[in-house]
C-alpha cells in the first residue's frame, strides 16, 4: 500500500518536474536544512543519543563486576583471650592459657579485591528488559521526531507559499481595481458615470490596501519562521505551491486503518510502555529478589605499631572462591508496596494504549475523508475559477458598453481573486492530508516527501495552469 501511494504521487507529478522552477525554494532543500537548524529537532536528536547507552547498560548487567578497595590510616587493636589451649612443636600442650595483644596508634592498611559474576537474578533480567525497551522507545521517539519535522517544515513551507500567493493575487487585484478606478474617474469627469461609481472604486481600493498590508505582515512572519528553522536566507525563500492532485484518498480506509494500527509510531511507543510496566512489575514478584552469583575475593589487612607489650604487628590474609546465594527474607512491606504500584502503572499503560488506538483511528478516518474528497474539491474549485474568469471577462465587456456597473466589475474581480486563493488552499490541504495520512501509518519518510515535492510548482505556474 505504501509503495502504491508513493508511485501514484510520482506518476501524477512526473510531468511537473520538467516545468521551469528557477529561483524556487525546494521543499526537500528546506527539510534538509531544517534537520540541522530546527531547534525542536535538535532536542529530539539529543534525547535519542541515550538509546545506545541504555543498550550498553543492558548488556553490562550480566558481565562480571570487579571491585578493588584499599584503606590506609592510623588504627589500634587490642585482644584479650583467656582459657585458651596452646600447643607448639617441642612443647607440651597447655590449657587455660591467656593471650593478650596490644597495638596503639599504629599504621593500618587494608586492601581487598572482589569479582562477582551474576548467574541467576530475575530482578536483574527484568532490569535488562526495561533498558532494552527504553532504548527501543527512544528509537521510536526519534522516528516520530523525524516525521514531525517533515510535517512541521511542510506546513510552514506551504503557509509561506500561500502567504506569498495571497500577496501576489492582491497585487493583481489592486492593479485591476486601480485601473477600473482611473477609468471611472475619467468617465465621471466626462459626465458619463455617476459619482457613486468613483466612491465605490475608492472604497474597494482602500479595503484592498488594508488586506494587502495584512497579507504582507503574514508573509513576513511566515518567512521569518522558515528562515529561522532552516538557516536559509529570508530573501532567497521562494516556496512553491501544489499544481496538481490525485484521487489517492479513494484507497480503502480499512487498509489505512490496519496500517496505522501496526505502524503508527505513537501506538508502538504506548505498547512498549505496557511491556516496560510489565517488566517493572515482574521485579517485585515473589522469588524475584533471589540471586545467585559466582564470587571470588582476596584481601589482606595489616596493623603495625607499639602497644602495652612493646612493638607489635598484626597481619591477616584471606581468599575465597565460591557461589553466593542472596535471598531477602523481610523488607518491611516495601516490596509488596512496590509491586502494587507497578501493577497500577501496568493497568494505566494498557488503558493508555486503548485510548491512543481510538484516537489514531479517529484521526485516520478524518484525514482519509479529507484526502478522499480533496481531489473532487480541487476539481470543483478549478471549475469555479474558470467560471469566475469568464464572468470577470464578460463583466468587463459589459462595463465598457454600459451594461454592467462598476460595482459589478469590482465584485467580479474580487470573486476571481477569492477563487484563485481557494484553489491554492484546497491543493495545499490535499497535499498536507496525504502526508498526515502517511505519518499516521508510520510511512512518512524522505521518499514520501520527495513524491510530494515533485507535485510542487512555482506560484506563478498555478496561474498558468488555470484556464
Amino acid at each position: 500500500m505504501r509503495q502504491a501511494f508513493q508511485c501514484t504521487l510520482l506518476a501524477l507529478s512526473a510531468w511537473a518536474t520538467c516545468l521551469p522552477n528557477a529561483h524556487a525554494t525546494d521543499l526537500l532543500q528546506a527539510w534538509q536544512a531544517a534537520q540541522t537548524h530546527d531547534r525542536e529537532h535538535a532536542v529530539a536528536r539529543a534525547a535519542h543519543a541515550s538509546a545506545q547507552p541504555q543498550r550498553d547498560q543492558a548488556t553490562a548487567l550480566w558481565r562480571p563486576n570487579v571491585t578493588l578497595s584499599a584503606t590506609a590510616g592510623v588504627g589500634s587493636s587490642e585482644t584479650d583471650t583467656q582459657g585458651a589451649q596452646f600447643a607448639a612443636p617441642g612443647m607440651n600442650r597447655s590449657n587455660g592459657v591467656d593471650f593478650s595483644t596490644s597495638v596503639t596508634g599504629g599504621t593500618s592498611s587494608r586492601w581487598a579485591i572482589q569479582a562477582n559474576q551474576p548467574l541467576y537474578s530475575p530482578q536483574r533480567k527484568a532490569q535488562q528488559q526495561q533498558l532494552r525497551l527504553a532504548a527501543e522507545q527512544a528509537d521510536l521517539q526519534w522516528q516520530a521526531a523525524q516525521q514531525a519535522l517533515i510535517l512541521r517544515t511542510t506546513q510552514h513551507y506551504l503557509a509561506l507559499a500561500l502567504a506569498q500567493e495571497t500577496v501576489r493575487v492582491l497585487d493583481q487585484q489592486l492593479t485591476a481595481v486601480q485601473q477600473a478606478a482611473a477609468e471611472v474617474q475619467e468617465r465621471f469627469d466626462l459626465g458619463s458615470a455617476p459619482i457613486t461609481d468613483t466612491r465605490e472604486a475608492r472604497a474597494r481600493l482602500a479595503a484592498l490596501h488594508a488586506q494587502r498590508w495584512a497579507a504582507q505582515t503574514s508573509l513576513d512572519v511566515q518567512r521569518r519562521w522558515l528562515a529561522d528553522n532552516t538557516g536559509l536566507a529570508p530573501q532567497a525563500l521562494q516556496p512553491r505551491l501544489p499544481v496538481t492532485t490525485a484521487n489517492t484518498g479513494a484507497q480503502d480506509e480499512s487498509t489505512w486503518q490496519a496500517q496505522a494500527n501496526t505502524g503508527n509510531l505513537e501506538l508502538q511507543m504506548q505498547r512498549l510502555g505496557v511491556d516496560l510496566a510489565r517488566a517493572q512489575a515482574s521485579q517485585y514478584q515473589p522469588g524475584a529478589s533471589a540471586s545467585v552469583d559466582l564470587v571470588a575475593q582476596a584481601g589482606q589487612e595489616r596493623l603495625h605499631g607499639s602497644g602495652d607489650f612493646g612493638n607489635a604487628r598484626n597481619k591477616g590474609s584471606n581468599a575465597l572462591i565460591g557461589v553466593q546465594l542472596t535471598l531477602p527474607l523481610w523488607t518491611g512491606g516495601w516490596r509488596s508496596a512496590k509491586q502494587a504500584q507497578a501493577l497500577s502503572q501496568l493497568e494505566q499503560a494498557q488503558a493508555q494504549v486503548d485510548s491512543t488506538q481510538a484516537n489514531v483511528a479517529q484521526q485516520v478516518h478524518a484525514t482519509w475523508l479529507g484526502l478522499a474528497t480533496g481531489h473532487e474539491r480541487v476539481q470543483a474549485l478549478n471549475e469555479a475559477l474558470q467560471a469566475s474568469l469568464s464572468r470577470r471577462d464578460a463583466t468587463q465587456v459589459g462595463h465598457e458598453v454600459g451594461h454592467r456597473t462598476t460595482l459589478d466589475l469590482l465584485n467580479a474581480e474580487n470573486d476571481t481573486a477569492s477563487a484563485r486563493l481557494a484553489l491554492a488552499q484546497a491543493r495545499t490541504d490535499w497535499l498536507l492530508d496525504s502526508l498526515r495520512l502517511a505519518a499516521l501509518a508510520g510511512q512518512l519518510d524522505e521518499s514520501a516527501l520527495r513524491a510530494a515535492n515533485a507535485l510542487l510548482e512555482p506560484a506563478e505556474a498555478l496561474v498558468r495552469s488555470a484556464p
